[in-house]
């Protein structure tokens, strides 16, 4: 096969539960895609026995089956290498998480069939329900009860060119169970009472919405990053809460989680801006630890980020992110600072961020100045008398020493001997750092 074959597009019909309709709206897709001209050939589609459904299948060529036997019983399969030899323009295969009968060189998985199928430049057209998928697996099996042993890596589906989701609330699939219009009537008073319980596909048609929610979600940032758009999208609500690794921190984790539940679907991210020269003044390691716990606990996600300017580097993430939110501490500084030494982080913030709502947190912390390390914990009492009484002879004594030999010193000595009493007073008596 020639190395320039055009790869084929997937299209993935995703619903939350059997019955929804998914492989009538594939063949549906499959019809309309013939009536405009293109070459449709019919891969595999099980139809359960609903009439409705099979009825999609006239007028759209089907590809012969694969007749196969396995165990002492016959199955029936795909036959790969005849759609391969049709070569239409769209294959429409159903039950994309399909295990295949084993033997005869079969693929294990009809997924990785229909990756065969893609590569050789055919656009397949597919459906899949959400318990299938393989992140969510253990989730569908402690929802439902019931394990699901046929999955589909989630990569494959993100892949897909187009997922377009079938949705049905949990009454109306219902009642189409009760009409008989998905399972046998034998079977449908047993599935209404265990696995079609309203609570549970409630929780799968959630399940659904939000994986197919935050697929859209990645597409938008993409497009976002290729027409290089900053500007924030308010197409969901994104809260971003800066952490300095202080002790107000868990106070503004709440306000924004807070803040983000208050919005049906809001996300809650957490960022830490560290210096680019490694150091982490007045940082406390444990507390963003501890803090970064309480942003999982509460369903947020944590980001570390280097930059040089703390307000500058916030605003390019929450804007990278296409945040509409951004929550901060009031500074810890007292009046005199501020007045000293200018606008803070907060203020920063406020200047450079537009269109993104900016909230500023009072805690107990707020206008008591910066936290330093207590030298008490780890000097001595003699130490801490040693120091200053150090900072007051030392000079003093070698001043007068070198008062007495003035003249057979040179200047440039004399500054370096007061320089090395700085730095004995300082090994005398500790140093405080921020």
């Amino acid at each position: 096969m020639s190395g320039d074959v055009r790869p084929g597009r997937l299209k993935v019909y995703l619903g939350a539960a059997p019955g929804v309709g998914k492989t009538y709206r594939m063949l549906d897709e499959g019809r309309r895609r013939a009536a405009r001209g293109a070459e449709v050939v019919v891969g595999f589609a099980e139809c359960h026995g609903r009439p409705r459904t099979e009825a999609m299948l006239d007028g759209l060529e089907a590809v012969p089956r694969a007749r196969c036997r396995y165990r002492g019983g016959r199955f029936e399969e795909m036959d790969l290498a005849a759609v391969l030899a049709r070569r239409p323009q769209v294959a429409i295969v159903d039950e994309f998480a399909h295990s295949n009968v084993p033997g005869d060189g079969r693929n294990a998985k009809r997924w990785q069939d229909i990756e065969v199928l893609l590569a050789a430049g055919i656009d397949v057209v597919t459906a899949l329900n959400i318990q299938h998928l393989a992140s969510l697996n253990d989730v569908v099996e402690k929802i439902t009860g019931v394990p699901q042993h046929e999955t589909v890596p989630d990569d494959v589906v993100r892949r897909a060119h187009q997922v377009e989701l079938v949705d049905m609330p949990p009454e109306g699939l219902r009642r189409r169970m009760a009409h008989g219009n998905v399972y046998a009537p034998e079977k449908v008073d047993a599935a209404l009472a265990n696995y079609f319980r309203p609570g549970n596909l409630t929780a799968l048609r959630q399940l659904a919405l939000l994986w197919v929610a935050d697929r859209v979600d990645e597409a938008l940032q993409t497009y976002r990053a290729e027409h290089s758009i900053g500007g924030v999208w308010e197409t969901r609500e994104r809260v971003v809460v800066a952490l300095t690794g202080g002790p107000e921190g868990d106070t503004l984790v709440r306000r924004a989680a807070r803040i983000a539940a208050r919005s049906a679907g809001g996300d809650l991210l957490a960022v830490h801006v560290a210096s680019s020269d490694g150091l982490a003044a007045g940082v406390s390691h444990a507390s963003l630890a501890r803090q970064r716990r309480l942003v999982e606990d509460l369903g947020g996600s944590y980001h570390s980020v280097v930059g040089d300017g703390v307000a500058t580097t916030l605003v390019e993430f929450a804007r990278a992110e296409n945040a509409t939110q951004l929550v901060l501490g009031t500074s810890r500084r007292g009046r005199l600072e501020r007045f000293l030494t200018g606008p803070g982080t907060g203020e920063t913030v406020t200047e450079l961020s537009g269109d993104i709502d900016v909230h500023r947190v009072t805690h107990e912390r707020a206008g008591r100045g910066t936290l330093l390390p207590s030298r008490r914990r780890t000097l001595s009492t003699a130490r801490l008398i040693a120091g200053p009484v150090a900072g007051l002879v030392l000079p003093v004594l070698l001043t007068v020493v070198l008062a007495q030999v003035r003249g057979t010193v040179n200047l440039t000595s004399e500054a370096l001997l007061f320089l090395l009493a700085v730095v004995g007073v300082a090994c005398i008596g500790g140093s405080c750092r921020r």
